[in-house]
């Protein structure tokens, strides 16, 4: 009898046994990382040891250092657990091992990514024809897009970056609003465009990009290509830029305007939350994640480009050993990687999992949810909410007082009811809540809500 794949059927149902638990063990991890470290720390063998004990092991081993991020009460970073049929359909993806790089060796998984990618511009309110690519996660989906952004604008000014670098071409400026998420300008350095060379402007007390200090800063006679990052969802507050006016202005100045959604964009499912991204459409480029509102397993980025042209303008490359890309389409033309697994099978059964209306639920709910929250959060004494609840972001202040703040989420992380991280906000310490995992119900929130209150008042 064959015994090689018997550790499969142990990590199924190790798997299954942590997925039950979440519900029910702390939040936040048990071990520290020295801890982990003296546990983990094996010595490597000459032969090899028994794949079943080494699976068994690291599961007992790792146990104490794992955070319940998937379960209903983290609320942390913007994090959204697993649904099943999409961890499902990742480990099939690991089973099958294909290269999703291009057709020729991995025909089912390519086609399968086309069709989710079809779903997703449907979702999102998208042009039918924008090229979409599947990333890690939203920080190759920034730079995948800036760089079909970077392709674009010089390539109207006549230089051809891909070729010739940057030394030498055209001087070209970003700007984004004063709250953009550092992966902007990580995206930024990465390009070689500079971190440090990105033209801020100024936001009102929400985080929203003010329409008409970019609209100065565009025509402020700068005289080269531009490329303008809006934003859709900020990762404290969770407003909205103003994108209809944000896209009319770029149009004007003949500026590429990229839109950071990364959790955001998925408003856009929801028939009674699209119109905070009223005029998203018309922008240039999107990015977006997979593993935050839609719930599928790490990783999943989505990079999203109107005119495909540029995107693959930027991407492709050529080798005499792959075919055309125009007889036989190859994902290199999409994205930054050569080899890479297919991130958007588990994406294509979760969607085909929830349908449309289980998509905009699962946002309204998170929504909903993040509302109840802070009304709980708000109604006790000594604790103020200081943004307008839009989505599914909660910033929280306790006491007025930055070092109170501080050490209610240190009691509220140490306390296991659930997970809450600390962030600035206009120089101030606060608690940010983030709700967005498809496990989580109204006595998740409540029972939440009434930690963080005794932690406050403790």
């Amino acid at each position: 009898m064959d015994t090689r794949y018997d550790v499969l059927t142990d990590a199924a149902r190790l798997s299954r046994a942590f997925v039950d638990g979440l519900a029910d063990r702390p939040v936040g991890a048990a071990a520290t990382v020295e801890e982990l470290h003296e546990t983990l720390n094996r010595p490597l063998t000459d032969a090899g040891e028994d794949p079943r004990t080494v699976v068994a092991e690291l599961v007992r081993d790792a146990d104490p250092g794992l955070v319940a991020s998937a379960g209903p009460r983290y609320f942390g970073f913007v994090i959204g657990g697993a649904l099943p049929v999409a961890v499902a359909a990742d480990w099939l993806t690991s089973a099958w091992d294909q290269n999703a790089g291009g057709t020729p060796v991995a025909p089912a998984l390519v086609v399968a990514e086309q069709i989710a990618a079809d779903w997703v511009r449907e979702l999102l309110g998208l042009p039918a024809g924008c090229g979409v690519g599947f990333v890690t996660g939203c920080q190759m989906a920034h730079v995948t897009c800036l760089a079909a952004a970077r392709h674009a604008v010089l390539a109207d000014a006549g230089w051809n970056v891909e070729a010739d670098g940057l030394q030498g071409a055209p001087p070209l400026r970003v700007l984004a609003g004063a709250g953009a998420h550092v992966t902007i300008a990580r995206a930024c350095r990465l390009l070689g465009l500079g971190a440090d060379s990105i033209r801020v402007i100024a936001t009102d007390e929400q985080g929203r990009m003010l329409a008409s200090e970019l609209d100065a800063a565009l025509g402020d006679g700068h005289g080269g290509p531009q490329i303008v990052c809006a934003q859709a969802g900020d990762v404290n507050s969770g407003a909205f830029d103003p994108l209809d006016e944000i896209v009319s202005i770029c149009r004007r100045h003949g500026a590429w305007c990229h839109v950071d959604g990364a959790f955001g964009l998925w408003a856009a499912a929801s028939p009674s939350r699209r119109a905070l991204l009223r005029g998203h459409d018309g922008a240039d480029s999107w990015a977006t994640d997979g593993h935050k509102w839609l719930n599928v397993p790490y990783d999943c980025g989505i990079a999203i480009v109107a005119d495909p042209a540029r995107q693959y303008g930027a991407m492709s490359m050529a080798a005499d050993y792959i075919p055309s890309l125009q007889d036989v389409p190859w994902g290199v033309e999409a994205t930054p990687e050569f080899s890479r697994r297919a991130r958007g099978v588990p994406l294509y059964a979760a969607l085909r999992t929830l349908g449309r209306d289980g998509v905009a639920d699962l946002v309204d709910r998170c929504c909903e949810h993040a509302r109840h929250f802070a009304q709980l959060l708000a109604a006790a004494d000594g604790i103020e909410v200081l943004n307008d609840v839009v989505l599914n972001q909660v910033l929280v202040r306790f006491g007025d007082d930055d070092a109170v703040t501080d050490a209610v989420i240190e009691r509220v992380q140490a306390g296991g009811i659930c997970w809450a991280a600390g962030s600035r906000w206009h120089g101030k310490a606060v608690m940010r809540l983030s709700v967005i995992g498809w496990q989580t119900t109204t006595a998740d929130i409540e029972r939440s809500a009434a930690a963080i209150i005794a932690a406050a008042a403790s």
